[in-house]
């Protein structure tokens, strides 16, 4: 019903992105906009004899805009990229916890399949759009949840204790951070986990940073998980991911 709509506009010379019911319509100022907002309206409820939202229509320059998850920004010479509206990261990493829940009784191998199945995905949409930066500090924050979450798991000291040997850690250390009462995210983010451990047995294998994480890779745009982990694990099968309430 609105392909009248779009040889309209097409007609008019002007750049716009229609989606279902909705359509964005890019113009050069803010006076231009109101003037082909009424025109749009005119030919909507006019032409089509359909009603238009009153309460939805708007005008708002490129770097407020945003179009599905998109969003717009300046740079030097005028021109306008494409940015991942902060809408957007904020679902990311609000889907991202649940699947780093600590309390989800699924292995890390089932955990692990499911966030490379959702990171694909919203890497492959927003492949387009910039924001290196923005997605390494979101990879940073998200490796650091697993390391919590495999901490967890090993649950009982002892357990800690030898898995952290297994990496390559040396016994004293091994033991004075196995034994430790610090709580699972304070040790995800300390110094221990955060960079190779001196080799015991000639291995050069990582700590708890590496262990269910490819270890040449930084950030989501470039990476999938590994599934298959050292250490504890935690239950098998699969279980509803938990979220609040």
């Amino acid at each position: 019903m609105l392909d009248d709509l779009d040889r309209e506009l097409e007609r008019r010379g002007h750049w716009f992105v229609p989606y279902a019911d909705d359509v964005r319509v890019f113009v050069r100022s803010e006076r231009a906009a109101h003037r082909v907002l009424e025109g749009i309206t005119e030919v909507v409820e006019g032409r089509l004899k359909l009603k238009v939202n009153r309460e939805k229509p708007s005008v708002s320059t490129a770097s407020v805009a945003g179009l599905l998850g998109f969003a717009f920004y300046f740079v030097p010479g005028g021109k306008v990229r494409l940015r991942v509206a902060p809408k957007a990261f904020k679902r990311l990493k609000m889907r991202l916890k649940q699947l780093t829940r600590r309390n989800w009784g699924v292995s890390m191998e089932h955990r692990i399949t499911k966030l490379n199945r959702y990171t694909a995905g919203w890497c492959a949409y927003f492949a387009i759009a910039d924001g290196h930066q923005r997605l390494e500090a979101v990879d940073e924050w998200l490796r650091r949840r697993l390391r919590a979450v495999r901490w967890t798991q090993w649950k009982r000291a002892r357990t800690r204790v030898g898995a952290l040997r297994a990496l390559g850690m040396p016994p004293d250390p091994a033991y004075q951070w196995g034994m430790t009462s610090k709580g699972a995210w304070r040790l995800a983010g300390s110094a221990p986990y955060n960079g190779p451990c001196p080799p015991a047995t000639g291995t050069t294998r990582a700590c708890l940073i590496r262990l269910p994480l490819a270890p040449s890779s930084r950030s989501l745009t470039n990476r999938r998980m590994r599934t298959r982990t050292y250490g504890g694990v935690g239950g098998v099968g699969e279980s509803p991911v938990p979220t609040r309430s």
